[in-house]
């Protein structure tokens, strides 16, 4: 299994090319704006098979590309329904205007928590619903390989927003604690936006987690 960490668009949103090198088959996770092309040079270069585009959450800084790279490589879009009505009308929903413009999109397959998605033996994830960023927001988990790609559910030191328009916060910090604190500690978070943590260093230090928080 290999993970590349794309940095792209105006807020400098992570997208991740996950791939099996013996099967090759690549996933890319969340494709934000300007990351299309650098994640076709890095199928090409490794001769990869892009199986699927998998959204954490419709927000338009980690889809915003994902139209162009469907384009240029019939990969289906996979989202959870909750979240749809951001990608049919991504325009609508900015809520600040951008220099450029996004493409409406469809979800080719729609996400259920707690199913399994599978593109090869490696290439494989459990889908965990953590609402609470956005109503539709998941997580993609891989036990086999401990690490799993939060979108912008969990950050190191950090948690998502939830003063966005189909934000909750009482919903996110019981996302976080009831569907990924249960994972093995030594879990590698990959979050949408800055560094990696574990899920671990998270639960002792993450100070939006901790009791005092809810004091």
């Amino acid at each position: 299994m290999n993970i590349v960490t794309l940095e792209s668009g105006p807020v400098d949103t992570n997208g991740y090319l996950v791939y099996d090198d013996k099967a090759k088959i690549a996933v890319v996770v969340d494709c934000p704006y300007g990351s299309a092309e650098p994640f076709l040079q890095l199928l090409c270069e490794e001769s990869l098979q892009l199986a699927a585009i998998l959204l954490t959450h419709s927000h338009w800084d980690h889809t915003a590309d994902a139209p162009t790279l469907q384009k240029m490589t019939q990969a289906p879009i996979y989202c959870h329904a909750f979240d749809e009505y951001r990608l049919t009308n991504p325009m609508e929903h900015t809520l600040w205007e951008l220099p450029f413009e996004i493409e409406s999109m469809n979800i080719d397959v729609y996400l259920q928590d707690s199913t399994t998605i599978s593109f090869s033996p490696e290439l494989t994830f459990s889908v965990i619903h953590t609402p609470g960023h956005t109503e539709g927001s998941v997580c993609f988990y891989s036990e086999s390989e401990s690490f799993a790609i939060v979108g912008d559910t969990l950050f190191q030191r950090s948690i998502g927003r939830t003063d966005l328009p189909g934000g909750d916060m009482e919903t996110l910090l019981h996302s976080i604690q009831s569907r990924l604190f249960p994972v093995d500690e030594s879990t590698v978070v990959l979050p949408g936006h800055g560094p990696a943590t574990t899920i671990g260093e998270e639960k002792m230090y993450n100070p939006f987690l901790q009791p005092s928080f809810f004091r």
